[in-house]
Order: structure tokens, then sequence, then C-alpha cells
């Protein structure tokens, strides 16, 4: 098993670097990688010719167009096409081609906005989407509905899994397309180096957020590949699997800690003419609970990592 051929798409992100990373301490060495550069999954050709030559067995597809809230509602077009040629032209090789086994990585906004919380499962496809990130959305609904449809049809062992909001190691900072942990940390860095008096939040802090470190999700990828296949979920009636910590904090709350760990000693001011975005997205991980498996890593220990990894990489090399 350790020696099967596993194509990670989206490598060099946060998300597949920590997979990566957690397989290869698991034994497992051989790989197929391609940068953005070598292979630009948007484009079917150049997917088909990667296949044909490379005949993985195992796929993860955790290669997205992502960002925040400005990013998604700026580049509406894009995140909506990019996001779906991706998912469409890798899953669909990965049938011509016969591989064994995938996982396609989405996201928790694929759940309704004024959906129940905690998000089940079952919820998916039960009202109308949040509008900031309404394109991102519709295409991981629809990489799960491929996945679905391949076995359905064909029998592929192909399932979804829907992580919460993720940060970490190799995350991005940039104050446009990051999401809203990775921003602030910078902002508040930032802020702490300029003698800034307060730093500024979007909004009116009063959202709640799930937050899940990334290694712990590459642990939980890890333990799902190792222990189901496709027939387990859909044959539950299920699409997809929650993966969260089950438990959520403010952004008020989470800019506070943020500002402790930074060691800013301004002010915090929220601007509510800015976006909240949805109300609470708080999976339900109860499934996944279930089945053994539950995150290691507090929110406080995941920021205060985060954040030396962001002194290390970043502000070292300005």
């Amino acid at each position: 098993m350790k020696n099967k051929k596993i194509y990670i798409a989206g490598h060099k992100g946060m998300v597949g670097s920590a997979i990566l990373k957690r397989f290869r301490t698991e034994g497992y060495n051989n790989f197929v990688l391609r940068s953005f550069e070598e292979l630009d999954l948007r484009k079917q050709d150049e997917v088909e010719k990667f296949f044909k030559n490379e005949n993985p067995e195992v796929v993860i597809i955790a290669a997205a167009r992502v960002g925040g809230i400005l990013a998604n509602n700026k580049y509406r077009a894009e995140f909506l096409y990019d996001n779906l040629m991706i998912e469409a032209n890798i899953t669909n090789e990965a049938y011509k081609n016969g591989v064994e086994k995938l996982i396609f990585l989405g996201s928790s906004c694929i759940y309704p906005k004024l959906a129940p919380q905690p998000l089940k499962e079952e919820y998916l496809l039960s009202n109308y989407l949040e509008y900031t990130n309404e394109p991102y959305a519709i295409a991981k609904i629809a990489g799960i509905k491929l996945c679905e449809s391949y076995y359905r049809q064909y029998g592929c062992n192909y399932f979804s899994i829907m992580p919460t909001n993720l940060y970490g190691y190799n995350d991005n900072f940039d104050l446009e397309s990051s999401h809203v942990l990775p921003a602030l940390i910078r902002k508040f860095h930032e802020a702490k180096i300029s003698n800034n008096d307060k730093v500024e939040i979007w909004g009116s802090g009063k959202p709640y957020r799930e937050f899940l470190f990334v290694d712990d999700l590459a642990d939980a990828i890890f333990f799902l590949f190792d222990r189901i296949n496709a027939k387990n979920l859909y044959e539950n009636n299920l699409t997809h699997i929650n993966i969260g910590t089950g438990e959520d904090v403010s952004i008020s709350e989470l800019s506070k800690i943020i500002k402790k760990i930074t060691d800013f000693k301004g002010n915090i001011v929220y601007d509510s003419s800015k976006p909240d975005g949805t109300p609470r997205k708080l999976l339900d991980v109860s499934r996944l609970h279930q089945l053994g498996w539950k995150h290691k890593t507090t929110l406080e220990e995941g920021i205060r990592l985060t954040y030396n990894w962001y002194l290390d990489h970043h502000v070292k090399n300005l």
C-alpha cells in the first residue's frame, strides 16, 4: 500500500504541503508532484497528458483558487471558472485512467447562509448560499457532486471531505486575498512594528468562525484515507464528511487572542460598514468523532505556531 503512486494536486499550498508531509511521516514515498507552472490544471489537454504519462493510483485534490471575503467577491468569475475546471479535469481523467481512490477537498462555505448550527452534512443544498462567496461555494458543490456521480454511475472510489476554516504553516498573508486569521496576524504584527495605536477589523466582530490547524487537517485526511472508502459514505446517504474542531469563536474574540500573541498594545476598532459574511459556520463533526478522529491543536497553540512561522518566513525575509 505504501508504494502506491500518489498525486497531490496543489502540493505547494498550505493544505497540499501539510498532506504531503503527513503521508511522508507514515512511510509513503511514491509521489508524483507538479507545480502550477509545470501543470495548469485548468487546461484539459495538459491534465489529460499528465494522467496518461504518470498514471497515479491515488489522487488528492487540494488545488483550488482560494481567498477571503474580499477576493471571493472581487474575482467572482475566476473563483467559479478556475475551480470548476480544476476539479472537473482531474476527476474525469482519474476515471479515464483507472485511479483507485480520489479524495476531493471542499469548504464549509458550501452550506446555506442561514442553515441551522452546527452544520450537518445533510444540510447541503437545503437553502440559498452566502452571496459574497457563492461562486466558490457553487464550484465546490459541483466537485462533491462529481465525486458522487462517478461513484453512482461507474463505482469509482471517489469521495469528498469538507474542512472548516484552515490556517497554519505556508498560509497566505496577503491582505487582499487571505482569509481572516492570517490577515489579522499580519495586521496586528505590522501595527505593533509601526507603533500604531489601533487595528481596524472588517465588520462588526460578531460573526463566529471555526478554525482548524492545517496539520490537524492533514492528520484527518490520512485517517480517512486509511480507513474509509466512498461506499462507506454514499451507502449511508452522505455525499461528504465534515472535518473541523466542533468549536467556534467570534471574530472579536479571535482578534483579542491574536492581539495577545503578537503583543500589540493598541486598540481594536471595527468597521461595521464592511460585510460580516455568514453569521456563523460551525461544522457538526460528530460523524468524524464517531469514526475515532479528533483535532489535537488548540486555537491559541495553533495561532502561536502560525505567527512564529510568519515571523520566520515573511518578516525575516523582507
